[in-house]
């Protein structure tokens, strides 16, 4: 029951569409027969007597003479289900002549039926009874790979199908198949190889040719030059690959028919073969492979054959001799070639190639290249292949009899021997290259093919990737050379016959890669460029296409002119620009059908199934159709054509040309019609949306428009159709014609001219969207129907945009009063009336005017948008309101309707303002005049004035759609104004003035440069001028028409934003003249970021404030003394740089600090370089006032090498300094006027000292001391500079009456007196970052707002990274994420809070963004420009320390300001109960009360993140000041370490008891033996060698501790766990891990620990530890080793 019901619907769906009807023949008693099937037919194919169906739901059926199946003996008269294909979607179906295929949604090809010519590309079988599948691989892919299958198409004898990459492939018998090969036949799938890398669109197969529907490119430029050609094919001599590393350069070229034309006598022929054997070479390596070929003589009649060759070549060729020029045999026998021969052939092309114009810098080298390896690879590698290489002639199917017959044929075709190639793949490869076209180029008359200057936007039609400057019906033939095709010798055509240089460059428009004139350059693969043009030409197909055609040609089928066969495929030229959307073939005749509805038929007319009677036959010619009949589907037989077409009504009509066949008996009776013939049934058969034709039957495929459907679609469909022919002929017949006359340009003008052209490039573009649309709008008749695909729909955008981009120009040419100076050059090219035009509009009225017939023929595309609202309107009512289809359909309609009502109201403005202008007679405002502005309102009578204007001046105010211009003058008449001003409406703010001086009818306008009020008439006029001027600023602004979505409301907001981005240039004198201004607007000042430009090349972007530069900013200044730009990077305040930031130099000096009120001021480094001074290079760090260096600073004199840190006073030294320099002096003392003047110390690298007085920079003029090495001194007063002669009156002191006590004390209290203290330093460093929290002077401010600051630098430090090229990683943006968070707690500080506290700075001074990162950096880097290089004096250690110990105590300041709660310093945290059981270092310590906790302390909170900063430097001055400790300690470690441990324990007074018995090496238990070395305690020496990769002595305090453990847990090991230490026995084991850990600068290492020690870890267990290392370090000093 429930399958009864299933069939009952589908039967019913079936009659509603999908209905079949077949007949055969066009007389008037033609009744069509219906094929009944439950279901609806999606497609059909048929043979010479049999059909196959494609139902919608991808079933197959089979009818008429199915003889391969068993059993079917009598043709089937009902469809026969194929039930092979059962279960498996089919989505395509072809007939050949005897065989059938089909392609399933998996990309697989099954065939069936005859396979005695391998046509269904099956083995050892004639007959093929059900579809099976044809495995089809890729055997040039590695690994192999299945090809996926698209479209097939059959023919008598052979097969084709279409790939998913768009290439062609074949298989089966005969020339058809276009491969190069003499084995049939070819049973397994073969690419065509010649259209390799081409986009194939489309296949069709014929009885015994092909065709090929082919994507073209557009033109290259025609500044690209050829390579050689050969003389008589035109073909490329050289082929060139460019792979990725190599490049292949052949020159294997041979002439497509094997022959070649020479001087020779008639009756003299060559005795070479033809294709001379030519070495194919690798420029990467030595590789090289020589292949040959022989070519059988296509007849006897060789001088016949020529002719047919070339028929109109003595027209095209002046070098052709007629029967001069005569034709090579070829023997059959195997050719010898030498060497000889082969040079001789390379010398002749040489000589040829003289006079040609080549691509390559040096060709002649590479000839000679070349030549010599052809030479050597010839010698050593060349094989003559002895095979015959011939084939009996093949067996031709009659097309009168089903049965085949055995017939010779008519022509013999020649065969190719096999070609003896390493790789085939390797000479065929072929890539794309992006050619480009003017915009605005128009082409030369001359050519004979007008052209217009239109470039096609892919991304606005989606024509497939490809742009055409032409956009014509003709061939553009303007380029002056050729394309290089990059074919080798496998994928030469043998029939490809240029005539001339521009046939090959039109033939080769779809090949997408080519050499260009600068040489070989590396581009992509082919498969890019064939899946972009399948991905945007989806919904709407491309227009630009070519056909290629090979085959046999005997009848002319081939289209090139001639009767010959072609064994690859060839351009037909004459179809190249023809916008070919379809090809068809039938048994011997072609047809092609355009976008315009036009269908081009050539070969076989015998029997009149061409459609006309031009001759030849064997080139297309358009069939003859009456005028206003649209064809839109075609279809070929055996010997009749079959058209679907567009006539008066929606409904299509059917046409039939060809053989009349006797009713009732299916045979043919002789006669014909030789034009197409209306078929009188068509009518009754319902919409068709399809023809089909085979043999001698016709099918067509109707649709009964029972919900309107259907018939909505049909109306849409044939409306585009005759909408785009419209459209053409405009083109072609107005717009070519009045573009290529020369009057229009003086007539129009130049910028005039311009805009017509630019209209007629948008013409054009709109033009070939509809074009594409109609064509798509078939396709979806055809096939499946979902309105959610229609292009108009899917695609509006580009519909929409298109509109609008013909609207602008056009509405711009009305302004202009084009249309009025175009009517003289059309009454000249269509006479006076223009009646053409009137034709094309099909107006009736009578006396238009010529410009108004003008103005409706190029506003006529636009009124086409209402039809499509309600084609979409009339189409929604065929759904329910609830359904997707119904609401997209709607909101489609919506957009076409609020679009025509937009460009309506675009032309309504364009007509009034140039009806504004030609009313207007005045000059003055003359130039105001532009194609883009429209007039939105005028003051008429004085219904708007100036305020305050004088008694005699008149005003007027007139509103465009981008400014208010004020007009004045002293004539009560608005035709002559004596000046006027513009202001622009992205910069014009508009207010109402409510003061009681002005009244309620004021406005108020504001412009960056001034403000004025204006008073209207009556409120109505007030609150129309200000609705208007908002709405035109909102609309300049771009949240107008142009800058949101459409909507039929149309409501607009109240008024326009305040705040708004614009630019503008100031006029009026101040900083700002000539000035500009690109960016944010508040209330006419720049207010935000934005950039500013002055005319004198300075340039500002940041930020503004009211007008003012204020904020971060980047300031580029030009420097025309040096020729280049001063730069400030940095912030600013009220126009003047104000805060931290950057200032590079003309003159190479880079300062880099705070700047205040345009100077430097604050702390900041200053870098001198080479260009500034060459003679000197410097670097200053310190603080500046007022532009000059003033208060603590270092300044490196690199070219002295000397290094002053001291204090500055105006730009010189003065006060308390300290000098270093390279060769080891240092001074340190005070300064006056920039030098050495006053009490001083002077101290050299050998300890000589002088303490007195200074008078010059090393002058010596006063009372001092001078202290010798030796302890010897001289007091008394010295005169005379140091290092030179030096007076001396005084007394000399011998340090004998010294005690060394009171030598050293003396010394030590010498060193530092005269510095600057450490509190002193970089105080402007730390004021400024007490500034950046918001303190006037440091501990004064609040704490919330230090904490706001913080919060405010990190967001506005964030943004301008993210503006940055140099992004933030993840990390760094979750850091300043956390450290967005403030730290939170209540009541007095705990442990935890502690530890919160230590990591929140962690982060902080881990980020330069947060006040606190950015002063731990500039700390760090103060402190290194002190200390290194010249600055790494030890006499600078102790000043070193100390500068630590300050920058500790005032950052724990700025710490405890952060955090109040914090206690003080030596503060006491108690540790909470859940830390209560960790126990770390800084814990280890207690208080006298025995309370676990921490103590604070600014070393314990802050050496762990600023020491290993600084420890570089800092370890540095401590390893030079003990230097002479650590060379005697280090030679008594080495002299130690040279003993075994035994040995060494004995000597270090170690008990017996604690040495090791055995010991664990690897698990390993070992004896201990006398010679054993570095082995005892080796845990412990391993622990201890770690303090040097400590930093903090808190870190090394702790190595120290962890070493003694691992000695207490070897000696409990061995004398069990109630062992307690004494020292007398821990010291010398001690000493002996010292001495066994080798610890380079220990000395060092000690003297740090115990200066930057915590006070709270000198006693106690690490203290008493720390104190037997350096007893062990002093101890190792004095150690007596001479024992050993």
């Amino acid at each position: 029951m429930e399958e009864q019901k299933r069939y009952s619907e589908e039967e019913k769906t079936s009659e509603e569409r999908g209905a079949l009807y077949r007949w055969q023949g066009y007389s008037c008693t033609v009744s069509p027969e219906k094929l009944l099937l439950p279901r609806a037919v999606h497609h059909a194919a048929l043979g010479i007597n049999h059909g196959v169906l494609l139902t919608e739901d991808g079933l197959v059926y089979s009818f008429g003479d199915l003889y391969w199946r068993p059993g079917m003996k009598l043709q089937a008269v009902s469809p026969v289900l194929e039930n092979s294909l059962r279960g498996q979607r089919v989505l395509g179906v072809s007939a050949g002549s005897f065989h059938c295929a089909a392609v399933t949604d998996d990309g697989v090809v099954h065939t069936w039926g005859e396979n005695v010519d391998g046509q269904c590309g099956l083995s050892d079988l004639r007959l093929v009874p059900n579809p099976t599948p044809v495995s089809i691989v890729d055997e040039e892919a590695v690994p192999l790979k299945r090809v996926w299958i698209l479209d097939v198409a059959c023919g008598a004898q052979h097969t084709l199908v279409l790939s998913g990459k768009h290439e062609a492939w074949s298989w089966g018998t005969g020339c058809q198949l276009g491969l190069v090969t003499n084995m049939f036949p070819v049973r397994r799938a073969q690419k065509v190889e010649h259209l390799s890398g081409r986009h194939v669109l489309q296949i069709a197969c014929g009885g015994f040719h092909s065709l090929a529907l082919v994507h073209s490119l557009a033109p290259p430029e025609s500044s690209q030059q050829c390579l050689d050609t050969c003389d008589q094919c035109r073909q490329p001599l050289y082929t060139v690959v460019d792979k990725d590393d190599h490049v292949i350069i052949s020159d294997n070229h041979y002439c497509p028919l094997g022959v070649e034309l020479t001087d020779a006598k008639e009756d003299q022929r060559s005795n070479q073969g033809s294709p001379a054997f030519k070495p194919k070479t690798e420029l990467s390596g030595p590789d090289q492979q020589v292949f040959a070929g022989l070519l059988e003589d296509f007849g006897p009649d060789q001088k016949a054959l020529d002719d047919n060759i070339c028929p109109s070549r003595k027209a095209l060729d002046g070098s052709y001799q007629g029967d001069a020029a005569k034709v090579e045999t070829f023997h059959q026998e195997p050719v010898s070639v030498s060497t000889t021969d082969s040079s001789a052939v390379l010398q002749k092309r040489q000589k040829r190639a003289r006079t040609k114009s080549s691509p390559y810098p040096d060709e002649q080298a590479l000839k000679d290249y070349l030549k010599r390896m052809s030479d050597q690879s010839l010698s050593e590698h060349l094989e003559a292949i002895s095979t015959e290489g011939s084939r009996p002639p093949s067996r031709q199917t009659s097309l009168k009899d089903r049965r085949r017959m055995e017939q010779p044929d008519k022509t013999m075709f020649p065969a190719l021997a096999a070609l003896a190639m390493r790789d085939a793949t390797e000479m065929s490869v072929i890539a794309p290259v992006t050619t480009q076209s003017s915009a605005n180029s128009v082409l030369s008359s001359q050519t004979g093919h007008d052209a217009l200057p239109i470039q096609i936007s892919e991304a606005k039609n989606g024509a497939s990737g490809d742009s055409d400057g032409a956009c014509d019906d003709g061939t553009a033939e303007n380029h002056s050379s050729e394309r290089k095709s990059l074919e080798a010798n496998k994928s030469a055509s043998l029939s490809d016959i240029r005539l001339e240089d521009t046939d090959r460059l039109s033939r080769t428009r779809s090949l997408p890669g080519f050499l260009s004139q600068g040489g070989l350059k590396n581009v992509g693969a082919v498969t890019s460029a064939t899946s972009e043009i399948s991905q945007k030409g989806h919904l709407l197909p491309s227009l630009y296409t070519e056909v290629w055609s090979w085959g046999r040609g005997q009848e002319g089928q081939l289209g090139h002119g001639d009767s010959l066969p072609r064994l690859q495929p060839l351009c037909i030229k004459s179809l190249s620009n023809k916008e070919v959307i379809k090809v068809v073939a039938g048994s011997n005749h072609s047809l092609a059908l355009t976008a315009q509805c036009q269908v081009y038929s050539w070969g076989s007319s015998k029997l009149g199934q061409l459609g006309h009677m031009n001759s030849p036959s064997t080139v297309p010619h358009l069939v003859k159709v009456s005028e206003g009949i649209r064809v839109w589907d075609v279809a070929a037989g055996q010997t009749h054509t079959l058209l679907l077409a567009d006539g008066d009504c929606i409904q299509p009509i059917l046409y039939y040309s060809g053989e009349q066949v006797q009713e009732g008996r299916g045979s043919q009776t002789g006669t014909c019609t030789q034009t197409p013939a209306l078929l009188p049934f068509c009518m009754n058969l319902g919409y068709v949306s399809g023809v089909f034709a085979g043999g001698l039957t016709c099918l067509a495929l109707a649709d009964q428009n029972v919900t309107g459907f259907t018939g909505t679609l049909h109306e849409l469909a044939s409306a585009e159709r005759k909408f785009y022919c419209t459209l053409s002929s405009v083109k072609s017949q107005i717009l070519r014609p009045l573009l290529t006359r020369d009057s229009v340009g003086s007539c129009l003008g130049q910028s005039s001219m311009q805009l017509f052209q630019t209209v007629a490039g948008c013409f054009s573009r709109l033009c070939h969207l509809t074009g594409q649309h109609a064509t798509s709008l078939t396709s979806f008749l055809q096939n499946s129907r979902d309105v959610k695909n229609l292009a108009i729909l899917k695609k509006a955008a580009i519909f929409i945009d298109t509109y609008k981009e013909y609207s602008g120009p056009l509405g711009n040419f009305l302004v202009m009063g084009g249309f009025q100076a175009l009517v003289k050059p059309s009454q000249e090219c269509f006479g006076k009336k223009v009646e053409l035009a009137q034709k094309l509009l099909e107006l009736k009225e009578k006396n238009v005017l010529p410009s108004d017939l003008l103005l409706s023929l190029f506003y006529m595309p636009l009124q086409h948008l209402r039809d499509y609202a309600r084609v979409l309107l009339k189409l929604s009512a065929c759904f329910h309101v609830s359904s997707v289809e119904y609401q997209r359909i709607q909101d489609g309609c919506l957009q076409y309707e609020v679009l025509a009502r937009l460009v309506s109201k675009q032309r309504k403005d364009a007509e009034a303002t140039h009806s504004f202008w030609k009313n207007f007679s005045g000059k003055s405002l003359e130039a105001l005049r532009k194609p883009s502005r429209r007039l939105l309102c005028e003051s008429v009578n004085k219904d708007l004035t100036l305020q305050n204007s004088g008694r005699f001046s008149v005003n007027s105010f007139i509103l465009f759609n981008d400014a208010l211009v004020h007009a004045q003058g002293t004539i009560s008449s608005k035709k002559f104004f004596s000046s006027h001003f513009i202001y622009p409406l992205a910069t014009l703010w508009v207010e109402p003035i409510s003061d009681e001086n002005v009244g309620l009818l004021g406005l108020k306008l504001t412009t960056p440069e001034e403000s004025f009020s204006v008073l209207a008439c009556s409120p109505l006029e007030k609150g129309r001028w200000l609705r208007a001027i908002n709405q035109a600023v909102d609309d300049v602004l771009g949240v107008g028409q142009n800058g949101r979505d459409l909507s039929l409301s149309g409501s607009q907001r109240a008024e326009p934003p305040i705040s708004r981005t614009a630019t503008y240039t100031f006029a009026k004198e101040g900083r700002l003249k000539d000035a500009t201004y690109s960016g944010r607007w508040l209330s006419g000042k720049p207010h935000g970021k934005g950039t500013l430009k002055w005319s004198d090349g300075r340039v500002y972007c940041g930020t503004f404030k009211n007008g003012l530069e204020d904020g971060f900013g980047d300031y580029m200044m030009p420097n025309k003394t040096f020729n280049r730009f001063d730069r400030y990077k940095g912030h600013w305040k009220e126009g003047k740089m104000h805060g931290f930031g950057t200032y590079w130099y003309a003159t190479g000096e880079v300062y880099e600090g705070s700047f205040q009120e345009n100077q430097r001021h604050g702390h900041g480094m200053l870098s001198s370089g080479r260009l500034a001074s060459p003679s000197s290079s410097s670097v200053f760090v310190g603080h500046w006032l007022s532009d000059k260096k003033a208060g603590y600073g270092i300044f490196d004199d690199i070219t002295k090498g000397e290094k002053y840190m001291g204090m500055w006073l105006e730009d010189q030294r003065q006060g308390s300094g300290v000098v270093v320099t390279q060769f080891g002096l240092y001074y340190e003392g005070a300064f006056g006027n920039n030098k050495m003047m006053g009490p001083g110390l002077l101290l050299c690298d050998d300890d000589t000292a002088f303490e007195g007085e200074f008078s010059e920079d090393w002058v010596l003029n006063g009372k001092g001391v001078l202290t010798i090495p030796n302890g010897d001194l001289f007091e008394g007063v010295f005169v005379g500079e140091w290092g030179t002669e030096l007076k001396v009156a005084g007394t000399f002191l011998k340090s004998l009456y010294e005690t060394e006590t009171e030598q050293k004390d003396r010394k030590t209290l010498q060193v530092g007196c005269y510095a600057v203290p450490a509190e002193q330093k970089w105080k402007a460093v730390f004021e400024e970052c007490w500034r950046r929290l918001g303190c006037e002077s440091p501990g004064r401010g609040e704490n919330d707002r230090a904490w706001e600051n913080i919060a405010v630098i990190l967001t506005n430090r964030h943004r301008q990274q993210i503006d940055s090229p140099q992004t933030l990683s993840r990390s760094q943006r979750k850091m300043l994420e956390s450290l967005e968070v403030i730290p939170q707690h209540s009541g007095p500080v705990t442990a935890d809070d502690y530890d919160i506290i230590r990591r929140y700075l962690i982060k902080a001074c881990d980020t330069p963004l947060h006040p606190l990162g950015w002063l731990l950096e500039t700390l760090v880097t103060v402190y290194r420009m002190t200390y290194v290089g010249v600055g790494s004096n030890r006499r600078l250690l102790r000043q070193a320390v100390e500068e630590i110990q300050s920058y500790l105590s005032r950052i724990f300041q700025l710490v405890r300001f952060l955090f109040p709660a914090l206690p003080e310093e030596g503060g006491f945290i108690p540790e909470s109960s859940e830390r209560a059981g960790s126990v770390s270092l800084t814990h280890s310590s207690q208080s006298d009360s025995s309370k676990e906790g921490v103590i604070v302390s600014s070393p314990s909170l802050l050496l762990p993140i600023l020491l290993p900063r600084l420890y570089p430097p800092l370890f540095t001055l401590y390893t030079l000041e003990r230097e002479r400790e650590e060379e005697l300690y280090w030679d008594c470690v080495l002299r130690l370490n040279r003993q075994p441990d035994q040995s060494l324990l004995t000597f270090l007074g170690v008990p017996q008891k604690f040495w090791p018995v055995s010991i664990s090496i690897l698990g390993e238990i070992k004896e201990v033996l006398p010679n054993t070395k570095d082995t005892c305690f080796a845990t412990a020496v391993e622990t201890l060698q770690q303090i040097s990769t400590a930093f903090t002595p808190a870190d090394k305090l702790q190595v120290i501790q962890l070493t003694f453990e691992d000695i207490t847990q070897d000696v409990q090991a061995m004398l069990g766990q109630d062992f307690l230490w004494s020292m007398d026995d821990l010291f010398p084991i001690f000493l002996y891990i010292v001495l066994r850990a080798r610890i380079r600068n220990l000395g060092s290492e000690v003297s740090l620990i115990e200066d930057l020690m915590e006070p709270a870890l000198q006693h106690g267990e690490l203290g008493l530890m720390f104190t037997t290392l350096k007893a062990c370090y002093y101890q190792i000093q004095h150690e007596k080793t001479t024992c050993f």
